[in-house]
């Protein structure tokens, strides 16, 4: 974070809300002259804090509408399990965690049957003890839409 200066900042900012359009209509957005914007976006991107551009997608109106959060509970190869996990089909993503289990799942399926298959498959994989599977009702705020906050951390 002490390597980013305000206008690296404001960059990631810009793009976190859009990235469409051309360098010259994004440095214009931002006062700035488009070679400034793109030696400073390939920096970033050099520095692996930009990791690439994707567009956001609502999966439900996909027909992505069985969608959960599943806790894994492993014995043994915590770091296998989960590059397992990884490569399933319909996982969205897989998280590291402390607390209870040892790390979680996300899922997104077209149908109850793919939906029933992807957690069903998490429990054949060598290490997997359990899962308990949280249904998603409704995505209130999707976390691809979550915006960096620059400002100091809150001091109590």
């Amino acid at each position: 974070m002490e390597m980013l200066d305000e206008l690296d900042k404001r960059i990631i900012d810009e793009l976190c809300r859009s990235s469409q359009g051309s360098s010259r209509a994004i440095a214009k957005r931002l006062g700035i002259h488009p070679t400034t914007l793109i030696q400073r976006v390939r920096n970033l991107e050099r520095l692996d804090v930009i990791r690439g551009y994707r567009a956001t997608v609502d999966y439900m109106k996909l027909g992505y509408e069985f969608m959960a959060i599943v806790h894994i509970y492993v014995e043994g190869d915590l770091m296998g399990v989960q590059k397992s996990i990884k490569e399933l089909k319909n996982v969205v993503a897989v998280l590291d965690v402390t607390g209870e289990c040892d790390s979680i799942a996300w899922v997104a399926c077209r149908s109850r049957e793919e939906f029933s298959h992807v957690v069903k498959s998490m429990l054949t994989i060598p290490g997997v003890k359990k899962t308990n599977t949280y249904v998603i009702l409704n995505v209130i705020k999707d976390p691809f839409n979550f915006l960096p906050d620059f400002s100091p951390p809150e001091q109590e």
